[in-house]
């Protein structure tokens, strides 16, 4: 009986050794660095980093285009306000071109005040 169990011991012994050399075999394969999926890993690892580079220039990129866009709106703004004031002052120009007349003040005759007008002739 002992025989018989030792002979069963030493096939599940044989079973299991065999059965760990068939997986470490496949584990060879699943993580060789060029076909299997340690290849993948590493090539995904490489392919985060240079995406994180890139993100993060393309973030300061972002911050470059923002201060350029809000000192050119500023500049804009300030345009805009110059050419109200010219179009508003233009509206007091005549539409045909001709130089407005001023209006001709009354005159008033103050006595004492003809130092160049004389009135009547002696």
């Amino acid at each position: 009986m002992d025989l018989i169990s030792d002979i069963f011991l030493l096939a599940g012994t044989l079973g299991a050794a065999l059965y760990c050399v068939i997986l470490s075999r496949r584990l060879k394969k699943f993580n060789d660095l060029e076909k299997g999926v340690g290849g993948a890993v590493a090539v995904m690892s490489a392919q985060v980093d240079d995406m994180t580079t890139t993100l993060q220039n393309a973030q300061q990129a972002a911050v470059n285009s923002t201060a350029s866009l809000h000192s050119l709106t500023e500049r804009a703004e300030t345009a805009a306000k110059q050419l109200e004031i010219l179009v508003a002052s233009l509206h007091d120009l005549p539409v045909n071109g001709e130089a407005p007349q001023a209006e001709a003040a009354p005159k008033e005759s103050v006595k004492g005040a003809g130092f160049f007008h004389r009135s009547g002739a002696k």
